[in-house]
C-alpha cells in the first residue's frame, strides 16, 4: 500500500471517529437534562381522606409550578378502616421497607397512638408561637405530643353540633334548639310524639342509647368534659371514668331513653329517622349534613351549637383532622413545607371553594382569623361559633375506645347493668388497650 492510500484510509477513519463522537455528544447532551431532572425530582405521596383528587388538583398544580422539583402523588383513601390501614402501612415500612405515604391525615384523637410514627413540625417551618396564634386552642392541645412537639396542622375544624328539623320545631313553636340542657330536655319532650300504644312515632332527640345513635360515644365524651371529668392522665395511657362525675354524666345521657323517653332502642338509626322527617333533633359533625342532603334533598334543617350546663363556661366537643408527616418519609422537610403551604389563607379558601363545588359546603376553616367569613353560613356557622371552646381527649386507639364506651351505654340501657359496673368494665378494657398501643 503506497503512502497516498494509507493517508486516505487514516483520514477516513479519523473522520468516522469524529462523526461518531459528535453524534454521541449530541445524543448525550439532549438526554442529560431529562436524566438530571428525574434524579432531582422529589415525589411526595399524600394520603387524603374526604376530598377527591379533583378538589386538590388545582392546589397541587400551583405548588408544583412554584416548586418544579416536587411531584405530588395524591391518593384518596376510603374512610372505612382508614385508621388501621394507615397505622399498619407505617409499621410495615419500619419492618420491611414497604412504601409508606409522606403525608397522612390523622384524627385529633389519635396522636398518642401515632406519635412515635410521625415527624415533629420543624420550627423552621412554623414556630409553636405562630401555630398557637393561627389555630384554635384545641388544635394546640390535640396535636402537641408528650415531648412538647407539634405533630399535625389542621386544614379544617369540626365537632359535635345539633341538627334540627325546622318544620318540626316550628310546629312546636320553636325556632332553634335551646342552648341549656334543662330547657333542652323540656323541648325534647315537647317534640316527642307517640301512638296509642305508647310507641314513639316522632323522636324529640336521639339521645340515651348507643346501638342506633351514630355518635353516642362522642356525645358521652362531650358530657364527661362538660362535667369536668379529667378523663385521661398526662401521659395518655390511663383513663379514669369511674368517678361520681362520670357516673352522673352516663346517668344523664341514658335518662333520655330511660326516664324522659324521648328516644328508644327499638327505633331506626338517628340518621335514618332524621332524614325521614321522624326525628326533631340529632347530634353530629358538619359532614353529617352531606348524608342528610344525599338521602333527602327536600328536608329543611338547621345546625346549632350543643347545649351547655347552666352557670358553666362553654365546653364543646372537637372532632376534626390534621395533616401529619410520617417519620419514615425520606423527604420530611419538603413534606412539611407542602402541609404548611396548604394551611395558608389563600390555599384554604381555594380548598374550601373546590370542595363546595362537589358538595353543599367545604370544610370549616381551621384558622382563627378566617372564622368571620363563615359565621353566617347556614352549615358552618355553628361550628365557627363553637370553635374557640372546642376540646377533646386523646383516645389514641379511637375505634376500640369508642366501642368500649358504646358497650357501657348499651349495658346500662339494654341489659340493666349498674352504671358504676358498666363504667368500671369499660375503664378496665380501655386501660388494657392503652397499655398496648401507647408507647
Amino acid at each position: 500500500m503506497n503512502d497516498r492510500t494509507r493517508l486516505i484510509l487514516i483520514g477516513a477513519a479519523l473522520f468516522l471517529i469524529l462523526v461518531v463522537g459528535v453524534v454521541l455528544f449530541i445524543l448525550n447532551r439532549n438526554k442529560a437534562p431529562k436524566s438530571a431532572t428525574n434524579t432531582d425530582k422529589i415525589v411526595l405521596t399524600y394520603w387524603g381522606l374526604w376530598e377527591p383528587e379533583s378538589a386538590m388538583q388545582s392546589l397541587f398544580e400551583r405548588y408544583e409550578v412554584d416548586h418544579p422539583n416536587i411531584d405530588i402523588q395524591y391518593v384518596q383513601k376510603p374512610f372505612t378502616q382508614y385508621e388501621s390501614t394507615v397505622f399498619t402501612r407505617i409499621q410495615q415500612n419500619i419492618v420491611d421497607d414497604t412504601p409508606a405515604p409522606d403525608v397522612i391525615r390523622i384524627n385529633n384523637a389519635w396522636l398518642s397512638k401515632f406519635q412515635p410514627s410521625l415527624s415533629p413540625l420543624p420550627a423552621s417551618i412554623m414556630t409553636a408561637s405562630d401555630y398557637s396564634q393561627d389555630f384554635y386552642p384545641t388544635a394546640v392541645r390535640d396535636f402537641t405530643g408528650t415531648d412538647g412537639e407539634i405533630y399535625a396542622i389542621p386544614l379544617e375544624i369540626d365537632g359535635l353540633a345539633v341538627f334540627y328539623n325546622k318544620k318540626l320545631l316550628k310546629a312546636a313553636s320553636m325556632d332553634v334548639p335551646p342552648t341549656d340542657w334543662d330547657t333542652f330536655i323540656e323541648a325534647a319532650k315537647k317534640l316527642t310524639k307517640k301512638n296509642n300504644a305508647g310507641k314513639i312515632t316522632q323522636g324529640g332527640v336521639a339521645l340515651g342509647s348507643a346501638k342506633n345513635i351514630k355518635h353516642s360515644a362522642d356525645i358521652f365524651s362531650l358530657l364527661l368534659l362538660q362535667n369536668n371529668v379529667p378523663i385521661i392522665n398526662s401521659t395518655n395511657d390511663e383513663v379514669n371514668i369511674t368517678s361520681t362525675r362520670s357516673e352522673s354524666a352516663l346517668d344523664f345521657y341514658t335518662s333520655f331513653t330511660k326516664v324522659h323517653k324521648v328516644w328508644g332502642d327499638e327505633l331506626a338509626s338517628d340518621l335514618e329517622m332524621f332524614y325521614s322527617g321522624k326525628l326533631a333533633m340529632m347530634f353530629g359533625p358538619s359532614w353529617r349534613a352531606f348524608d342528610i342532603i344525599n338521602a333527602n334533598a327536600t328536608i329543611e334543617f338547621g345546625i346549632s351549637p350543643v347545649p351547655q350546663l347552666p352557670s358553666n363556661d362553654p365546653v364543646n366537643y372537637a372532632m376534626y383532622w390534621g395533616e401529619a408527616v410520617t417519620r419514615s418519609s425520606p423527604n420530611q422537610l419538603e413534606a412539611w413545607k407542602l402541609v404548611k403551604w396548604l394551611s395558608e389563607q389563600s390555599q384554604m379558601k381555594e380548598f374550601y371553594s373546590n370542595s363546595a363545588k362537589i358538595r353543599a359546603f367545604g370544610e370549616p376553616y381551621s384558622r382563627k382569623s378566617m372564622s368571620f367569613e363563615l359565621e353566617s353560613d347556614p352549615y358552618a356557622g355553628a361550628f365557627m361559633q363553637m370553635a374557640p371552646t372546642f376540646t377533646a381527649w386523646k383516645m389514641g386507639d379511637q375505634v376500640f375506645i369508642e366501642e368500649s364506651l358504646r358497650t357501657a351505654i348499651n349495658d346500662v340501657v339494654g341489659r340493666g347493668v349498674r352504671i358504676p359496673d358498666a363504667l368500671k368494665d369499660a375503664q378496665d378494657r380501655i386501660n388494657q388497650r392503652l397499655s398496648e398501643v401507647v408507647k
